[in-house]
């Protein structure tokens, strides 16, 4: 199994991986990421590809985006593996309603299905009588656990912003969510909260923008990694070493701003584990286990320098 280089595999925004002749005699499963420009997606592809050789009992075809907006490639994905018949199909959707009906044509064509990272949206499902259980981790306690960290620092009234995920995607609500319940308990002034879709280079300019509006902020709290990279860029660029930033996925390149204080913490959710992890659920259900039921939780865990 030959793996695509991810620069190339951030331009097509297609296939990533596949076999160039499926055994007829093992299950064939499809995985739907998201962006591959994201670090934390390039390391979660990395975990399914040393999975699938290690098991070496099942083929594997992943698919990921453009970037995190483009949630059209992954509804073609999909489709794409409805087409081809595939066994199971493991999915990150990049938005929580409209990959509803895309994942219910699946099910439909007797394909398994694992939702896992972002969960679908539970309204949109009950709309299309969707029953299926989510794979991951609290999104919701884990930006707590960094809005807590954050608020501990700051003392109680400090000011503060959020830079937001994808609006439609269930994970970027939950975390917004979680950094709300922060503020609530440790009384801080939220001054501003804003979307960057999960990219660095908006984030950069978000904050930027939040920067000029609001220079009296304390700290950040950003929905993802990537975000957090925008934020300190920002702040570098803006000579500011005062303001404390949070995030979310612990990818290697923040592991540096944590160890040198440029950004106060974040939220390991172990991504390299949690695609594999999924694949192995869906696998046992290929092979005639029980449909997975409710939320199975994946761990999670506070990350800084200490």
């Amino acid at each position: 199994m030959k793996l695509m280089n991810f620069a190339a595999a951030a331009v097509t925004g297609i296939l990533l991986s596949t076999t160039a002749v499926m055994a007829q005699d093992k299950p064939v499963v499809g995985l739907v990421m998201k962006s591959l420009a994201n670090e934390f997606f390039q390391n979660m592809m990395v975990g399914a590809e040393e999975h699938v050789k290690a098991r070496g009992d099942y083929e594997l075809i992943a698919v990921g985006m453009q970037n995190e907006t483009d949630f059209e490639a992954q509804i073609n994905a999909v489709d794409n593996f409805i087409t081809r018949g595939v066994d199971a199909i493991v999915i990150a959707p990049a938005d929580s309603r409209a990959m509803v009906r895309p994942v219910k044509r699946a099910i439909a064509a007797g394909i398994k299905v694992v939702n896992f990272d972002v969960a679908l949206d539970a309204d949109a499902k009950a709309q299309q009588g969707l029953e299926l259980a989510f794979v991951g981790p609290d999104n919701r306690g884990g930006a707590k656990m960094a809005g807590d960290a954050l608020a501990q620092a700051l003392g109680e009234g400090a000011k503060v912003v959020i830079i937001e995920g994808n609006p439609g995607a269930d994970n970027a609500t939950e975390r917004r969510l979680g950094f709300e319940d922060t503020v609530a308990e440790y009384k801080l002034d939220l001054l501003d909260s804003r979307t960057a879709h999960w990219e660095t280079e908006e984030a950069n300019q978000v904050f930027s923008t939040m920067l000029t509006a609001h220079p009296d902020i304390q700290g950040v709290m950003a929905a993802n990694d990537s975000m957090a990279v925008g934020v300190v860029k920002a702040l570098e660029s803006a000579g500011r070493t005062d303001i404390l930033v949070v995030g979310f996925d612990n990818i290697p390149a923040v592991g540096p701003m944590i160890a040198d204080g440029r950004m106060l913490a974040t939220v390991d959710q172990f991504g390299t584990r949690m695609a594999a992890d999924s694949i192995d659920l869906a696998l046992g259900i290929v092979a005639g286990g029980p449909d997975l039921e409710g939320w199975v939780k994946t761990e999670i865990q506070l990350v800084t320098a200490k």
